[in-house]
């Protein structure tokens, strides 16, 4: 009889370890399942995460956010103008929104009287270093004339730049041309007992914030006026032909107004280059 128990409770406990067993094998099973779904998860988390942050990258490269400047670059901002305001406008579209603020661009004006150059500093009026370059690239001014003079005491200087101001005589309508945009003012003067030195070139605004275009005025005689003008670049060789532009005088045209007049002895501008 008890050979038949002892069959029996050997028998109980063999199946009792083969369940074990299998219960054993089938929660190693099931870690392991877990550890490969949680694995699989992570890859699949890692690679989405991945994914966004290369496309995201691409996105802004792509996109060319102007309000970030790569090193050496600065970012313009540039105020589409229309006639509106009573100027007259020659569309050139835009400068690029991003422009070198570093190094020296060489303004050139080939004139009727002979060759005027002058030096941009980028590091200092890199916006309106670009525009220039952008107006000549367009041939803006070309083929136009300086139609303002002022030859006063403190006051000394000979203003281009209105790309109507063209052929044979002045009209009434010299001086209220410009591009078809806008910039704010940079590279102001801050030295107040010669704002505006011989051989400056500035450029003229409205007198209101943000209003140059493409007028200047080049300078040649140390000049008193507010410093609200952006200091453009400063003339290298060919000053002596605005001296005797300036010494011929005027014919008090806006004497009313502005101040001064048309100059007697015209200069006119037959190419602009910047290089």
């Amino acid at each position: 009889m008890s050979s038949i128990k002892d069959r029996q409770r050997a028998a109980a406990r063999a199946r009792l370890e083969k369940e074990m067993a299998e219960r054993a094998t089938a929660a190693r099973k099931r870690r392991r399942n877990r550890a490969i779904i949680g694995s699989a998860l992570a890859v699949v988390v890692i690679a989405g995460v991945a994914f966004v942050l290369v496309n995201t990258l691409k996105s802004d490269e792509e996109a060319g956010d102007p309000t970030v400047a790569a090193a050496g670059t600065v970012a313009c901002s540039w105020t589409p103008a229309d006639e509106s305001t009573g100027g007259k406008v020659k569309d050139v579209g835009l400068p690029p929104a991003t422009v070198p603020n570093t190094g020296t661009s060489t303004l050139t004006f080939d004139t009727n009287l002979g060759k005027i150059t002058a030096t941009i500093d980028l590091a200092k009026a890199p916006c309106t270093g670009a525009s220039f370059k952008h107006l000549a690239e367009a041939k803006f001014l070309d083929n136009t004339k300086c139609h303002r003079l002022v030859n006063e005491d403190t006051f000394k200087v000979l203003q281009c730049g209105d790309p109507f101001a063209t052929g044979k005589g002045y009209r009434e309508t010299d001086g209220t041309g410009g591009p078809s945009y806008t910039m704010v003012e940079e590279n102001l003067p801050t030295d107040t007992a010669k704002p505006y030195p011989a051989g400056s070139i500035a450029m003229a605004n409205t007198g209101q914030p943000g209003s140059t275009g493409s007028q200047f005025f080049i300078v040649s005689e140390d000049t008193q006026l507010s410093p609200n003008y952006t200091l453009l670049g400063t003339i290298t060789s060919g000053l002596d032909i605005v001296k005797d532009v300036v010494k011929a005088g005027d014919d008090g045209a806006f004497d009313a107004s502005a101040g001064g007049g048309h100059p007697k002895k015209e200069l006119g501008i037959k190419t602009m280059t910047v290089s």
